[in-house]
């Protein structure tokens, strides 16, 4: 069998690669074997190599000079900042004090051109009726009006240390102060406020707790004193307390009436009696005045 072909151009391309490979695997084997074995250098022969002669001053002094002809040299560079001996880097960073702000002074308030020093009267009761109020104080002028809680009032001037008005029920409808002052509709002048006191009314101190009815409706209403837990049985047009007269009767409530002020009380029916209230005695606290 023929194992080359010398007319086939395959075979002879083959044969070229492998004779090209050859040569170059042994050059490669060459260079590794014989080229890289260069002897290195000595590192003595580096050490002992002479320093370079330093050149000298001409201007300076000769070598041989005593010490005390030598000059000194002066250094002028900018040294660095060092960091501060007693400095301890472990501490916490303490913000400076606050500074304190000086006291403010307040600003005086100015002196009201005119002067209220007194009311007549001063107290009075809640629910009541309308009232002569008169203001005592001075530098009124006819052109000023009492202002009660902020709501002008019809003023009548007397004199330059009086004036007054008619304060109406519903400014006194529940208890409590009334701002008293007086000025002019401009507000130009204008006087420190009074206080007008607002009380709450006595009440009757009693709870209705029974009926009583009779032939021609002369009905008897059970009162309980709060206080003494006393039973007392009362009609129409008595006074009860020394001032609360009982002016009507109903199965729910009785109205009294305050012989002094004027004023109706309501009180409205209670089933919660006491089992241990004494027995209805005579009707003490009770009088013959007329009714209503």
């Amino acid at each position: 069998m023929q194992l080359f072909d010398p007319n086939n151009p395959n075979e002879k391309k083959k044969i070229i690669a492998a004779v090209v490979l050859g040569i170059v695997a042994i050059v490669v084997l060459g260079y590794l074997f014989f080229g890289g074995s260069k002897k290195p250098t000595n590192v003595n022969q580096i050490a002992a190599r002479p320093s370079p002669t330093p050149v000298r001053n001409p201007n300076g002094p000769p070598p041989d000079a005593p010490i005390e002809d030598l000059e000194p040299i002066h250094y002028n560079a900018t040294l660095a900042a060092a960091s501060e001996a007693d400095r301890n880097i472990f501490a916490y960073y303490v913000p400076p004090p606050t500074a304190v702000k000086p006291p403010v002074t307040p600003t005086p308030t100015p002196t009201p051109p005119l002067t209220v020093s007194s009311l007549t009267p001063s107290n009075v009761y809640a629910r009541t009726g309308d009232f002569s109020l008169q203001v005592m104080g001075d530098k009124f002028t006819p052109a000023v009006r009492i202002v009660v809680d902020g709501r002008p009032m019809a003023t009548r001037f007397i004199n330059p240390q009086q004036v007054a008005t008619t304060v109406t029920a519903d400014l006194i409808a529940n208890a409590g102060n009334r701002r008293v002052e007086v000025r002019t509709p401009d507000s130009s002048l204008y006087s420190n406020p009074g206080n007008l006191v607002v009380t709450p009314p006595p009440t009757p101190n009693y709870s209705y707790i029974g009926l009583i009815g009779k032939p021609r409706g002369n009905d008897i209403a059970v009162l309980q004193d709060k206080s003494s837990k006393d039973l007392l049985n009362v009609q129409r047009g008595d006074v009860v307390g020394g001032r609360f007269r009982l002016v009507s009767i109903s199965d729910k409530e009785v109205v009294f009436v305050d012989t002094t002020l004027k004023i109706r009380h309501p009180v409205t029916f209670s089933a919660e009696s006491s089992t241990q209230s004494r027995p209805p005695t005579r009707r003490t606290a009770v009088d013959d005045e007329p009714e209503l």
